[in-house]
């Protein structure tokens, strides 16, 4: 990547600087959106900048309008000739006096940045965190800059061997969703992914799931989640079998791995 965006234009990324009073630096004071790039093409761009649009109301920040961030997020695709890959789009309330309570008219940074694609990843083994998400707080909706909890749930599960970490909902009985990614599990013949009442952040891939009639929201216990049929972790960028929760041992259902591929691979969903 030779170039990002930032506020208001290109900028080499070797040039590129953060104002040190920047709130999303001190504070985690932001947004983000992490979108994939396929043939050119931001997938569900819409339903991204809708989410950002509903966090920026919840945290009064003020947004560009939406033409003005696409044609941000166009020109960078095309300036750095990448027509395939990510882009993450981070939106913070600025720079900022000392203390938290935020200056009465905030000038926003704007940062969007693009990688190159992952590749595929290899089913992983999951473990239970202590780490819990609350689906009452209104926090647990958006995509905020204060990641602490994932990052440690990640860290710990990474020094116990396994690949990534289950969160918990708030009374500790449901999985709410991964460090960063939903849950889907293959219940007898239906999809299932956890209700955002128990933690579940608002995904766009597990939207677009949702949509497609063929997975639907219940609770998911641990012991569900051993007892399924096959299960997966999604998001934007990637679909990612589990393996092992714990000491479980899943089944694998490659049928299945390729049809949520499919379905993900789309801009609208599949009926």
């Amino acid at each position: 990547m030779r170039f990002l965006w930032h506020n208001q234009g290109l900028e080499a990324v070797s040039e590129a600087r953060i104002d040190p009073q920047d709130r999303g630096l001190l504070l985690g004071d932001g947004l983000f959106e992490t979108m994939r790039l396929s043939a050119g093409k931001i997938m569900r761009l819409q339903a991204h900048l809708a989410r950002l649009t509903a966090g920026a109301a919840l945290l009064r920040l003020p947004l560009p309008d939406r033409t003005v961030l696409q044609e941000a997020l166009d020109q960078l695709v095309a300036a750095n000739g990448m027509a395939e890959g990510s882009l993450r789009l981070t939106l913070t309330r600025g720079a900022g006096p000392r203390g938290v309570l935020p200056p009465a008219t905030p000038s926003p940074t704007l940062l969007i940045t693009q990688a190159l694609p992952v590749a595929a990843l290899p089913p992983c083994r999951v473990q239970i965190s202590p780490w819990r998400r609350d689906g009452a707080s209104p926090l647990s909706r958006i995509k905020h800059l204060n990641y602490l909890p994932q990052i440690l749930a990640r860290l710990e599960a990474s020094e116990a061997g396994f690949d990534d970490a289950l969160l918990l909902s708030g009374n500790g009985q449901h999985i709410a969703e991964s460090s960063a990614a939903s849950l889907v599990i293959l219940d007898g013949s239906r999809l299932i992914t956890p209700p955002l009442e128990d933690g579940a952040l608002a995904g766009i891939a597990r939207a677009a799931l949702l949509a497609t009639g063929q997975c639907v929201e219940k609770s998911i216990t641990p012991d569900s989640l051993c007892a399924s049929r096959g299960a997966w972790l999604v998001n934007s960028l990637s679909v990612r079998e589990i393996a092992q929760s714990g000491a479980c041992a899943l089944p694998r259902h490659e049928a299945w791995t390729a049809r949520l591929t499919a379905i993900l691979a789309q801009d609208t969903p599949q009926t």
